[in-house]
């Protein structure tokens, strides 16, 4: 039976507060993981003239191509073109080696609004195993059509896909006088940028709440390191650090009610913790080295972070309540900038190899294994995705920032490209419900 979706009102008002952007990201895939599920997303039928606003298709096919998990059949292969069930020749689809079916149809429903349908099928049993219906309207039908992927996804691996989600990103245009800076927030997939904030003076370490709702940000439009959190619904915002020095490196506790921060008000970059409802300061750290870069942990109860205090930037895990922070990585002379995969158990994080180059790698903070995913000189900035699976990072391609994704084993790798100006600071949503 076919089930229908409603959105969350909230996180749409979220979206459509903030101010179009014009440049959009444009991806390249790099590599692709062999032995990708073979798949076929028909073209949907269309209900009105003309043609549809959007090729919901085309969207749906190109998640499933990012993710690296499965290989959609070309358009120009396709046998047939069903629309309806009764239409499908399984047949057809086995003849050229196509695992599963998407087909679907948009019916307009006037004044811009439209009912967007979809299937997934078993082709070599014959079967259903997915169906929706979604009511959209015009400017959410690329948003309707990352949905399907995320269904599709999930279907087929049994893991919650990550294509209805945003990223945050900070652009840098012109140069001396004439430099801007821009605070953007997109889909996964680059597209429809918004524009959070401009600025003359650079944006840095953009972060999520877990709600998905505010960003907190830092600013040196007064000329001096501050902190901001910023409402996406409302625009509003509202300072929450700006001490003598360092103000730096906001990372959101996994209640929302919290930001770890890099201060250094007494002398010395140290990690703080700032409640959001009461403004007060906790100071966790206390060593002569440079403590700063924060990141939580899934559960709340601890926190990572980097230091030279061993002589070298390396990461440390250090408990919410205090004590001895423990040293986590141990290979090569240079660890910094973790992030925490939503499984608690593994870090992203950016190595300096044997060649000099930084590289974004994957550490299993069981074992202790080190496994470096990306190929660049300069990357940086790296940030999960929320199921995962991928890690979204800036690199240098050309002389130019841009934006890059890798999975976990390194096997999948996509850059994003900006038309003009260079890309950097990513960071990647929460789920968006």
């Amino acid at each position: 039976m076919m089930k229908k979706i409603i959105y969350p009102f909230v996180l749409l008002l979220c979206w459509f507060a903030l101010q179009p952007a014009r440049a959009e990201l444009t991806i390249e895939i790099t590599s692709g993981t062999e032995g990708a599920l073979p798949i076929a997303v028909v073209p949907f039928g269309w209900g009105g003239p003309g043609v549809p606003p959007e090729d919901v298709a085309g969207i749906v096919a190109a998640d499933l191509t990012r993710s690296g998990q499965f290989a959609p059949l070309p358009e120009a292969d396709m046998l047939s073109k069903p629309v309806r069930p009764e239409d499908i020749s399984f047949r057809d689809w086995r003849a050229v080696g196509v695992d599963n079916l998407v087909i679907g149809r948009i019916t307009p429903q006037g004044e811009g609004r439209y009912t967007v349908d979809f299937r997934l099928f078993d082709v070599f049993r014959g079967r259903q195993l997915s169906g929706y219906s979604f009511p959209t309207t015009r400017e959410r039908l690329r948003e309707t059509a990352h949905r399907v992927a995320d269904i599709v996804y999930e279907a087929l691996t049994g893991e919650r896909g990550a294509f209805r989600t945003w990223i945050a990103y900070v652009t840098v245009t012109g140069d001396g006088d004439d430099r801007r800076y821009s605070l953007q927030v997109a889909d996964s997939d680059g597209h429809n940028p918004r524009t959070v904030l401009r600025s003359r003076q650079p944006l840095m370490s953009p972060a999520w709440s877990p709600d998905a709702r505010r960003l907190a940000y830092v600013t040196f439009e007064q000329e001096t390191a501050e902190i901001y959190v910023q409402e996406l619904a409302s625009g509003e915002r509202r300072k929450v650090a700006s001490h003598q020095g360092i103000n730096g490196a906001p990372a959101w506790s996994p209640d929302g009610r919290r930001l770890a921060l890099t201060l250094s008000q007494d002398g010395n970059a140290e990690i703080y913790i700032l409640s959001l409802d009461s403004d007060r300061l906790r100071r966790l750290t206390r060593h002569p080295g440079i403590d700063t870069e924060p990141a939580w942990a899934p559960d709340g109860r601890s926190l990572v972070f980097t230091s030279d205090r061993g002589g070298s930037p390396q990461l440390y895990r250090l408990a919410i309540d205090g004590g001895r922070p423990e040293r986590l990585t141990f290979e090569g002379g240079y660890n910094a900038s973790a992030d925490f995969a939503p499984d608690g158990r593994h870090l992203a994080l950016l190595h300096r190899d044997g060649r000099g180059a930084y590289r974004v790698a994957v550490q299993d903070l069981e074992r202790g294994m080190l496994n470096l995913v990306s190929e660049g000189q300069l990357d940086e900035s790296p940030s999960f995705a929320p199921n995962g699976r991928m890690i979204l990072y800036a690199t240098e391609v050309g002389g130019r920032g841009v934006l890059a994704a890798a999975s976990v084993d390194g096997r999948v790798g996509q850059r994003l490209r900006l038309q003009e100006g260079v890309v950097r600071e990513p960071a990647w949503s929460p789920f968006l419900e």
